[in-house]
């Protein structure tokens, strides 16, 4: 996989998955808790992520096969989802899918809980970020190209876990205008590369 392919790859997880855009959040949902409890918290947030995403990764693919779905189709059903959720970041909203109904949050709110619901999935390792990988690993010709796109969500996951853990210290310095910008910036990012994945898989299926 060449610069500009690994460049490409990171763009879309770091777009999708945006330690920055998620740790409000992140905040929010911890404001009320002690700063030992919030480490434990991005601990485990941390090591669902990891574990989801390798799993994807090695059994993506099989997955499709099972239900006779083929890397096409997801490639234009996971651009439509992408497309949603930066469609959402681009406007200051947020996409259901990506981050959970207000019902389901209400329901699962408790720490226990929300380590994996909704800050892992749907937040994290949503379907826009499930449909990502599934997409870039069917289009790894060997282990080595399977081994850098691991290594791409690894840096971006290790980097969700540093902001997460020092989240008190760098939400106090992160302005909500420079969030605000990063999350506009990450939606059309994201929005380009949902464009390319479902003109990609249409023209392939057409």
């Amino acid at each position: 996989m060449d610069y500009t392919e690994l460049v490409k790859v990171f763009g879309a997880f770091f777009a999708i998955m945006n330690p920055f855009v998620n740790l409000p959040i992140f905040l929010v949902m911890t404001e009320d808790v002690e700063q030992s409890e919030q480490r434990r918290l991005a601990l485990k947030i941390a090591c669902y992520s990891v574990f989801m995403c390798v799993v994807i990764l090695v059994a993506g693919q099989a997955i499709l096969n099972f239900f006779g779905v083929s890397i096409d189709d997801f490639r234009v059903a996971g651009g439509i989802v992408l497309a949603s959720i930066a469609w959402s970041m681009l406007h200051g909203g947020q996409s259901a899918s990506h981050h959970g109904s207000a019902s389901e949050k209400e329901e699962l709110s408790s720490l226990s809980v929300m380590a994996f619901y909704p800050m892992t999935f749907p937040m994290i390792v949503g379907p826009g970020t499930i449909a990502t990988i599934i997409i870039y690993a069917a289009h790894a010709t060997n282990y080595i190209q399977s081994l850098e796109i691991a290594a791409v969500l690894l840096v971006i996951l290790s980097l969700l876990f540093i902001v997460f853990y020092n989240a008190s210290s760098i939400g106090k310095v992160l302005s909500q205008s420079v969030r605000l910008i990063m999350n506009r910036l990450m939606g059309m990012i994201l929005l380009a590369i949902s464009v390319e994945m479902v003109f990609s898989g249409a023209k392939a299926l057409l």
